[in-house]
């Protein structure tokens, strides 16, 4: 995509948040309430765990994604459903650049599709590359059906500004990551005592992405062939040396934690964010009584293993 074009979607979105925060006042708000989130840090030996207590995203946090639930409400992503005050800006004809109204990140976006159409990677991951190559400055992230997206009945895409997620720096730092193969200038990492089983891609080549991509997705599938798609949870982003997406396959969609009651209860679940290493709660006594055994624990239910991921690794390569 040329220069020029890169930069007109930048000041786009730079006049996009600019407008929204005047003139709605729920997201000057929310986005202003930020600067108060509580956060503090975990330590789980090589890498750090952020905490954020940020009770406005309990909606996100708490939200039915049962067929009965999802079909008894309007659906929110719907351009008819919307706050009149949201507006958006057009990518490729088919999907909306929003401000989301209820924020993780100084720069939260919410990408949703044009039309009413089930959440699903597989068609769409080649979108996904191009708006990473577009919004240089964010990072995109994909929630799957039951994998943290609270809209799994409307295709979308979310996005945050770089430099907030703590994978990007474990990435970069790879104390955790070894590299397994590269193929066709594709270089195919996995990690290890990370307590989350990750395959990263890494290179800048969109069509051989795709397609390493494309086989990563048929080996999964075949482990969970009994659903719409396999449980996963993708984050991706685009510096001078191409693409880094980074592949979360899941197992369950909430930790046993969640279902708890009284004391033993903590209402954490994980969607991308939280697997790139900063846990959402939305509230306080969760933020405050979390610890780094909980934090393993939940990831490991959640994420498969290191054997597990090793398997998956040498069939993709």
């Amino acid at each position: 995509m040329p220069v020029k074009i890169l930069i007109m979607y930048s000041d786009k979105i730079d006049d996009l948040f600019l407008s929204q925060l005047s003139e709605w006042e729920l997201a000057k708000i929310n986005y202003n309430q930020l600067e108060n989130v509580k956060t503090r840090n975990l330590d789980l030996g090589d890498f750090k765990i952020l905490i954020q207590f940020n009770p406005e995203r309990m909606r996100s946090s708490a939200a039915r994604v049962d067929s009965k639930s999802i079909g008894g409400r309007p659906c929110f992503l719907c351009s008819e459903n919307r706050p009149t005050q949201q507006r958006g800006v057009a990518f490729k004809e088919k999907l909306t650049i929003l401000v989301n109204p209820y924020p993780i990140f100084l720069r939260h976006l919410t990408i949703t599709s044009n039309v009413h159409t089930d959440q699903r990677i597989l068609p769409n991951f080649p979108t996904m590359l191009s708006l990473a190559k577009t919004l240089s400055d964010e990072v995109i992230f994909y929630n799957g059906p039951q994998c943290g997206a609270s809209a799994p009945d409307h295709f979308h895409f979310q996005s945050g500004n770089k430099g907030f997620l703590p994978i990007e720096d474990d990435f970069e730092k790879g104390k955790q990551v070894k590299l397994l193969a590269m193929k066709h200038g594709i270089e195919v990492w996995t990690w290890t005592r990370y307590f989350r089983g990750i395959i990263t891609l890494k290179g800048d080549n969109p069509e051989m992405l795709i397609e390493t991509f494309n086989n990563f997705y048929n080996i999964i599938s075949a482990v969970q062939p009994d659903r719409p798609e396999p449980m996963l949870n993708i984050l991706a982003y685009f510096d001078p040396s191409g693409w880094i997406v980074h592949l979360i396959p899941r197992k369950i969609h909430r930790p046993t934690q969640f279902f708890r009651n009284g004391h033993d209860q903590i209402l954490v679940s994980p969607a991308s964010v939280d697997l790139g290493g900063v846990i959402i709660l939305p509230r306080e006594e969760d933020f405050l009584k979390i610890n780094e055994d909980d934090i393993k624990d939940i990831f490991l239910q959640v994420c498969f293993n290191d054997d597990e991921i090793e398997g998956l690794s040498k069939s993709l390569v």
